[in-house]
């Protein structure tokens, strides 16, 4: 039986980082697309990632390109001071 779920593994946020990671010259609204979210809240979510030093954004001519800081621990409290992305998103991450 399949039973829709009302719940994911990622949060927009992780989605949105993880698109990025995959794309680093991706626009907005294709991040928007992937990520099943609105421009808005994707244009809103990377600035949160980028004022949070998760992400860098460079200018090049009329479009955006984003350097991932792959040395960001995450930010859950179950998480504490421990960085999974080592062993879990390196692949991923391109790290």
């Amino acid at each position: 039986m399949d039973i829709p779920a009302r719940w994911t593994f990622f949060t927009n946020h992780a989605r949105v980082l993880l698109t990025i990671a995959r794309d680093p010259a991706v626009r907005l609204r294709d991040i928007a697309a992937t990520c099943r979210i609105t421009e808005r809240t994707a244009q809103s979510i990377v600035g949160d990632l980028e004022q949070a030093g998760y992400l860098c954004r460079e200018r090049m001519g009329r479009r955006n390109r984003y350097t991932l800081v792959t040395d960001r621990p995450l930010r859950h409290p179950a998480v504490g001071s421990a960085d999974p992305t080592d062993d879990q998103l390196r692949p991923t991450l391109g790290r």
